[in-house]
Parts: structure tokens; sequence; C-alpha cells
């Protein structure tokens, strides 16, 4: 899982996250996701139904993309999740004993950090994708002092108020990728609409990663 994980990291970085999508249209809203290119989908846990989401995601895509849960909270929701059929566990905070049991489960934890303590607390845990969140409050200039000392197998994510057009500044600053929600998904959002705008961010996200 972890290789298909980095290839679709190397295409694009970007982890889609599908907040509030409902078990009736998710598999719609992920084939627009994939097609426009991006291969790394979330569905935090505090949508509707959300194992559902990620068992009809995971049964129509699980070969193809990446596929998993946000929101991960408690070591009963890596249970749920790996039951599901998901791959990744993403957190909006760093919990030791989540991020063992997401292991042991064969998932990638991907926790949430706001400080240097966090971040290593998460890394000696045996995460590699920590996820600055909220990661506008702090900033990009945040990401270029903790990369300095953080260790280089570190995959270090922005997630929280930071969009598309703004990618290069993260980039520049150490990021190596995002996650992206409602500027990709907001609920009542099409299938043709998300496809729009997942083009738009892979677009934007391109020519960042080109400057």
């Amino acid at each position: 899982m972890t290789e298909k994980l980095n290839s679709w990291f190397s295409q694009m970085p970007v982890i889609a996250i599908l907040r509030g999508v409902r078990p009736e249209e998710v598999v719609a809203i992920g084939e627009a996701v994939y097609r426009a290119g991006i291969g790394i989908i979330e569905v935090p846990l505090n949508s509707p139904d959300p194992f559902t989401s990620i068992t009809k995601l995971a049964e129509a895509m699980g070969d193809r993309c990446v596929i998993g849960a946000g929101t991960v909270l408690t070591e009963a929701d890596v249970v749920a999740v790996a039951a599901a059929g998901g791959e990744i566990a993403v957190s909006p905070n760093t919990n030791p004993e989540v991020i063992k049991l997401s292991l042991q489960a064969g998932l990638v934890p991907m926790p949430g950090w706001a400080t240097a303590t966090e971040a290593f607390a998460a890394y000696h845990c045996g995460a590699r994708y920590l996820k600055c969140f909220p990661a506008a409050t702090y900033g990009p200039e945040h990401i270029r002092g903790l990369r300095a000392v953080l260790p280089q197998d570190c995959q270090l994510l922005a997630v929280g108020g930071v969009g598309a057009e703004v990618a290069d500044q993260w980039l520049q600053a150490g990021v190596n990728g995002f996650g992206i929600g409602s500027e990709l998904y907001k609920p009542g959002d099409s299938s043709e609409q998300v496809g729009q705008s997942a083009r738009a961010v892979v677009d934007a996200i391109n020519a960042a990663r080109a400057r």
C-alpha cells in the first residue's frame, strides 16, 4: 500500500477531502476526482455514514486509488476504517495509540500536528506522513523552520485553509503535499462540478511544482 501511496504522491501530492459526502454519491464524486488526476481520497468520519462511503470507494476504486478516512480520533475508528477497506487514517491530532494501531492494522497514519514536539512524537510512533493542521494558522515559515530539523524521510502535508493557488509558497517552504477539501468538494456539489474543481486544483499544483 505504501508503494501505491508514494506513487500517487509523486504524481499529484493532493489528498481529496470529501467532507460531508453521502454514500449514494460517493463513487461518482470519487471517479470525478480520479479522472482529474487525484488518486488519494479521504472521507472524514464526521460525514454521513462514512464507513459505508469508504467501503463503496474501496470496492469501486481501491485497485486504482488510495482510499481512507479523515478525522480518525480513536482506536475504535481505526478498527472500523480497516474493516471498511480503508488504507489511510488521517487525524487532526497526534494520538500515539491511534498511530500505533493504524500501523498494526496495515493503515498509513497521517496524524495532525502543530508543534515540533507533536511532529517528533508522531514520527517516533512510526508515522511518516505528518499533517500540519490547521496549516493556514501557522503559515509556510512554520514549516520551513521545522523542515530544517525533522527527519528527511518525513512527508509533510499542509491541511486547513491552504488553497492550491498558494501551493508554491508551501512547496518552497518544504511541504510535500496538501489536503484539500472545500476547494474540491462541498456538500451539494455535483460530480461534474467536482470534476471541474479538481482539474483546477491539479492545474494549479502542477504550475506550482514547475516554478
